[in-house]
């Protein structure tokens, strides 16, 4: 019997291919998310040193909550954190790695709160 593979395993064969085109350097590090089904998280990174610059999620201190779990508007704060971290860095202009998921409800919540927190991409 022949099984189908699962959205995650179709995700993780998106997020390659796009990681063969998506690179991250020290003058335009990569933002980089995963989302999980309870929380979000996001990173910048500089691929040429494989360090991870800055991140944020929402497990992060100051933003648990009630209502920072999973939705909409824990993906815009964890957008918003990750732009002012960005900022004291002296990051002002990223690449936006979606990681294979849709652009759509929490990743578009999360990038849009970037922009406005001053990252541009």
């Amino acid at each position: 019997m022949i099984t189908k593979p699962d959205r995650n395993e179709l995700r993780k064969k998106r997020h390659l291919r796009v990681r063969n085109k998506v690179n991250g350097n020290a003058e335009r590090p990569r933002l980089n998310i995963y989302r999980s089904i309870n929380n979000i998280y996001a990173q910048i990174i500089d691929d040429d040193l494989g360090q991870t610059l800055v991140a944020a999620s929402s497990l992060s201190p100051g933003l648990q909550g009630e209502n920072m779990s999973g939705n909409r508007a824990a993906a815009a704060a964890v957008g918003k954190l990750i732009g002012a971290k960005a900022l004291e860095k002296g990051i002002t202009k990223v690449v936006f790695d979606r990681a294979g998921y849709i652009y759509h409800g929490r990743v578009k919540a999360l990038a849009d709160a970037a922009r406005e927190a001053g990252l541009e991409f």
